[in-house]
């Protein structure tokens, strides 16, 4: 008689029915049953290596950059014969100075474009940290987070939507008293992960309005009436606070800067069609969306996602770096220091993310990271 086990209901009617079976037989069957289930895998381990002595060179990406200001002294205090410079200059400068080895690191909002990858590949693209954009205004007296989508922000950058109380504009806020108040367009000057961001995010969202891909860290900016350029983000903010009618993309690492100046900030729609506000559980809930789809390289775009409930202007921050480093022993420190930098128990915990609103690596894209950080040499 062949007997299937299926709960331990069935298996005392079935020893009910069935007395020449032995209880130490179903045992036997027990436990051959659970020495083959599978073991569950062990965590991955980040080990960071103890480097030599190095002088070690890191620009690029200002949004970044306050995060490479906190973490730099502490790395050097762990490894005190290394020294960490670092500047924000733009992901543009970051990306060029890296593939020209003027640094060892470039950092960057903004991924590799497979082109480049094919082009130089010695460039690595490595994850460091998730991010996000929030889209900023200065509306006086203002104080509700208004709705805006990728049509919108599209015609305003377009010089078609021109002041803030537009139909297209009160139609998605109603009830919100709107100015009859000019908008003005704040752009980047400098070659910028953020204008890659926020550019990408209004070709996804409206590719008639804007251009399906005219996107990229620089972008030729239409010539409408209220426009303004500024350098970096914290020209961004600045330049925001003191503009009235004013409308700008910023990197969240500046958000308590732009609140503290008086700045609002809005509700973005998302792929879903979801008007979703910047907070860190959206911004994991659309992470955790590309997690398993993350290539080995890194490169990916996470904007307008159709994920519901998540937030639809998320990147990672990357470390542009080249795997052929001048000799051992920078390559080491190199890698010394993006390990720690990746490492939840060091660079990747709440105690520096939190600082600047970023989001911890998911594990497996970590792991990756690690695999892409052992190619410096």
């Amino acid at each position: 008689m062949k007997l299937t086990i299926r709960s331990s209901a069935r298996l005392a009617s079935t020893l009910a029915l069935a007395g020449s079976i032995s209880l130490a037989g179903v045992a036997s069957v027990a436990s051959a049953a659970t020495k083959h289930k599978p073991k569950p895998k062990p965590a991955p381990t980040f080990v960071v290596e103890k480097p030599g002595a190095a002088n070690l060179t890191e620009t690029g990406s200002t949004l970044l950059y306050p995060l490479w200001n906190l973490w730099a002294p502490d790395y050097q205090a762990a490894f005190p014969k290394v020294t960490v410079s670092t500047a924000g200059t733009g992901s543009g400068t970051g990306i060029a100075d890296a593939a020209s080895g003027t640094v060892n690191v470039g950092s960057s909002d903004a991924y590799l474009s497979p082109t480049t990858l094919a082009t130089s590949p010695n460039l690595l693209n490595i994850p460091l940290a998730i991010s996000y954009q929030v889209i900023m205004y200065n509306i006086p007296g203002l104080t509700a987070h208004l709705k805006l989508n990728g049509t919108v922000l599209a015609q305003i950058y377009t010089g078609k939507i021109t002041n803030w109380n537009d139909p297209a504009i009160t139609s998605l806020n109603p009830g919100v008293n709107l100015p009859n108040l000019p908008i003005v367009a704040l752009h980047r000057s400098d070659g910028s992960g953020d204008t890659f961001l926020f550019s990408q995010y209004l070709a996804r969202q409206d590719g008639a309005d804007w251009g399906s891909t005219n996107y990229g860290t620089t972008v030729t900016w239409p010539a409408i009436k209220n426009s303004l350029a500024e350098q970096g983000n914290g020209g961004m903010v600045s330049g925001c606070s003191a503009t009235p009618g004013c409308v700008a993309y910023i990197g969240v690492t500046f958000l308590t800067q732009g609140l503290g100046d008086g700045l609002g900030y809005a509700q973005v729609k998302n792929g879903e069609g979801q008007y979703v506000m910047p907070t860190a559980k959206a911004v994991a809930i659309e992470a955790k969306g590309y997690t398993n789809i993350t290539p080995a390289n890194g490169t990916i775009s996470m904007i307008n996602g159709r994920v519901k409930g998540g937030y639809p202007i998320i990147n990672y921050e990357y470390a542009i770096v080249n795997k052929q480093q001048s000799n051992s022993s920078t390559a080491q420190a190199v890698r010394s220091l993006l390990e720690w930098a990746v490492s939840p128990k060091f660079g990747n915990s709440s105690q520096y993310l939190s600082q600047v609103r970023f989001l911890a690596l998911p594990t497996r894209v970590a792991v990756q990271s690690f695999k892409q950080i052992h190619k410096i040499k």
